[in-house]
């Protein structure tokens, strides 16, 4: 049986307002550049555009909540709200709080600083936040602005590029179940490839390294860091698409059962 399809938005017409409401939320802070360029973007899409995003970076949360701590919220302007906590709760309390009394018609995440890649996309707040949307029932769009140089992010990539793809994707529709990925290259606005439908892939994370380091007291502490090195990525994948200078656009769902490994151990097992 197919899965339910989100409902097509009344394009209000060519380079018109698509939505009544959306709500923007990221994982690196009110306060981040990439937040700022989406809210340029959204200005373009919605009639009322409403931010709840974390008061300060909260990048590698993937989708978590706060369970074990309240949560707080201050207001930075109208319909600009900071949350206490992870991107997750920004949606949480965005949806069944602060918007409680009209609903968003859509959810967009980021402009997250740096790709979200294969496997990154598990631990990714930005994702996570989308992935949050998507259990409410709510289109949601995750989005990222890959960089080669952290002083030079290229913004204007986005900027430029993303409301005709947000536009094209509400216009096609997705599954209910699904939230969609969507990476920008790192190369001018006039130089990027077409939008490009993609597999998650293997990404370029490898593994988790410790680095430690002594503050002014001598007193040792530690930094959790991404190793990244260039692994064989697929054509159709979104690493690939990306590197080639592409728009990838990856749908991704919670259901993440290793199809291999469960007739593997179903097998095995049925012979003991």
């Amino acid at each position: 049986m197919s899965s339910p399809v989100h409902p097509l938005p009344n394009s209000g017409g060519p380079g018109g307002r698509i939505v009544s409401r959306v709500l923007l939320t990221n994982d690196d802070g009110i306060d981040a550049p990439g937040l700022a360029v989406l809210e340029q973007v959204a200005a373009s899409l919605a009639d009322e555009v409403w931010v709840v995003a974390p008061e300060h970076d909260q990048s590698g949360t993937s989708h978590s909540i706060s369970l074990h701590q309240p949560l707080r919220y201050s207001r930075h302007g109208e319909r600009r709200f900071g949350i206490s906590g992870t991107p997750g709760d920004c949606v949480v309390m965005a949806v069944r709080h602060l918007m409680r009394d009209g609903l968003p018609d859509l959810i967009l995440s980021g402009v997250n600083r740096g790709a979200n890649l294969g496997v990154e996309t598990v631990f990714s707040g930005t994702v996570g936040a989308a992935m949050t949307g998507m259990l409410f029932g709510i289109p949601s769009i995750a989005l990222s602005q890959t960089f080669s140089d952290a002083a030079a992010v290229r913004w204007d990539t986005a900027r430029q590029l993303a409301p005709d793809i947000i536009r094209r994707l509400l216009a096609a529709g997705w599954d209910a179940h699904a939230c969609l990925n969507v990476n920008f290259p790192n190369v001018a606005p006039a130089e990027a490839g077409p939008l490009m439908l993609t597999r998650q892939g293997a990404g370029l994370v490898k593994s988790i390294n410790v680095v430690p380091r002594t503050d002014p007291r001598g007193l040792t502490y530690h930094w959790l860091q991404f190793y990244r090195e260039a692994v064989e990525n697929a054509p159709d994948t979104e690493t690939a698409v990306v590197q080639a200078g592409g728009v990838a656009v990856t749908p991704l769902r919670f259901e993440r059962t290793n199809e291999d490994a469960l007739a593997h151990l179903r097998d095995s097992l049925a012979r003991q």
